[in-house]
């Protein structure tokens, strides 16, 4: 039987009088790469909040590799990169990895940060700047990096792409796809639909506080996005050649879901 990585059993959040999260049951095997994507003010930062026992919650409860997640054991084995992503400003490049690493009680070793550095396309000499010398897509990379270094069972990252050229984002996909290979799990939000559909084998949609679809990205499309159809003019058609929808068929399946108001 496969482990689970994560296991939500009817989490409720609410604010107020607000519900933000209604009765969330999700399972996330270890091993898998899971994409959770949601509108803003869908609930995707307070769903991880909860994850991380960063805020209470009202009912149901929360297991990371079968341990309640408020027991800070659950949390050892773990890495997260928040959505925004401020270290220290006072620390180099090299101080903050060296405290992120100390913290899970590991060395930063000088080879494998040159190496990670040089897979993200940031240049070493950083390393000794001071980190309010950076620029937004220089930060996020740290982060990035710190995360992986620490080579976690289970890597939490919301909205990792933030700030990053098309080069970085091809390069953090790489890495994604190694740490995914040596059997790691990946959590992962992002605005940006095309990056789950190629990262992500699970997805769910989160909407109004509720699971609206839950399945891989190619079950998505299929359930909610129509394929081209050729025009009469005999005009190129769109549709994908491995998928056989059109390349932006990802929006319009998310967009059909959220407006349908059906569970998947």
């Amino acid at each position: 039987m496969t482990q689970s990585a994560v296991r939500f059993d009817q989490v409720r959040k609410s604010y107020g009088r607000r519900a933000v999260l209604q009765g969330i049951d999700l399972d996330i095997a270890a091993g898998m790469s899971f994409g959770l994507v949601g509108i803003n003010g869908a609930g995707k930062t307070t769903l991880i909040k909860c994850l991380l026992d960063f805020c209470h919650l009202d009912a149901g409860g929360i297991e990371i590799f079968g341990t309640r997640h408020t027991d800070s054991r659950a949390r050892a084995r773990l890495a997260f990169l928040p959505e925004r992503f401020m270290p220290p400003y006072f620390l180099t490049g090299r101080d903050f990895l060296g405290y992120m690493l100390a913290l899970d009680e590991r060395v930063a070793d000088e080879d494998k940060v040159r190496a990670m550095f040089a897979a993200l396309e940031l240049d070493a000499t950083a390393l000794e700047r001071p980190v309010r010398s950076y620029s937004k897509g220089m930060t996020q990379k740290l982060g990035l990096g710190a995360c992986l270094l620490a080579e976690p069972d289970l890597l939490i990252l919301d909205e990792p792409m933030s700030g990053l050229d098309p080069l970085a984002r091809a390069r953090v996909k790489q890495l994604l796809r190694q740490l995914l290979d040596r059997g790691r799990t990946l959590f992962f939000t992002s605005h940006a639909l095309p990056d789950v559909e190629e990262i992500c084998e699970y997805m769910v949609v989160l909407h109004q506080g509720g699971l609206r679809f839950c399945g891989s990205p190619r079950a998505l499309m299929q359930s909610y996005a129509p394929k081209e159809v050729p025009t009469s003019s005999g005009g190129p058609d769109l549709r994908s050649p491995t998928l056989g929808y059109a390349q932006d068929s990802m929006e319009q399946a998310f967009l059909k879901c959220i407006e349908s108001g059906a569970h998947g």
